[in-house]
């Protein structure tokens, strides 16, 4: 990812994703929600060195369709009683989530990876 000289804001970044440019913060929020894709999410995984698995984009998915239908990203107890049932209580649980998402958990690079806003009291 490198910054974007045409921006005056020099925390913007561009990420080229299937040949075209998208913006994210510098920490990896899209600039645009529009823009998601999954092409985006694994551009985005690879800067963060993570290595998706079947389970990660059942969470990102259930993040989408989430914030789709309530129009509010989930919190993480949504998550657990959500993937709990899904997954059973080895793999729904807290500890397990943030094993999956290391950097900052499912809510933080969960949702930047879901093209999500960042969450509320986020800084």
């Amino acid at each position: 990812m490198t910054e974007n000289p045409a921006m005056n804001d020099p925390f913007t970044k561009t990420m080229l994703v299937s040949g075209r440019p998208v913006q994210t913060d510098s920490e990896g929020y899209l600039k645009n929600l529009n823009d998601w894709s999954e092409d985006f999410v694994r551009a985005q995984a690879q800067n963060e060195g993570l290595e998706l698995t079947d389970e990660h984009w059942q969470l990102i998915r259930f993040l989408r369709d989430y914030y789709a239908e309530h129009g509010v990203q989930a919190q993480v107890r949504a998550m657990i009683w959500h993937f709990a049932e899904c997954w059973g209580p080895e793999h729904g649980n807290n500890h397990y989530l943030h094993d999956l998402f290391p950097r900052g958990g499912p809510q933080k690079q969960g949702n930047r990876l879901a093209g999500l806003l960042k969450t509320k009291g986020e800084h």
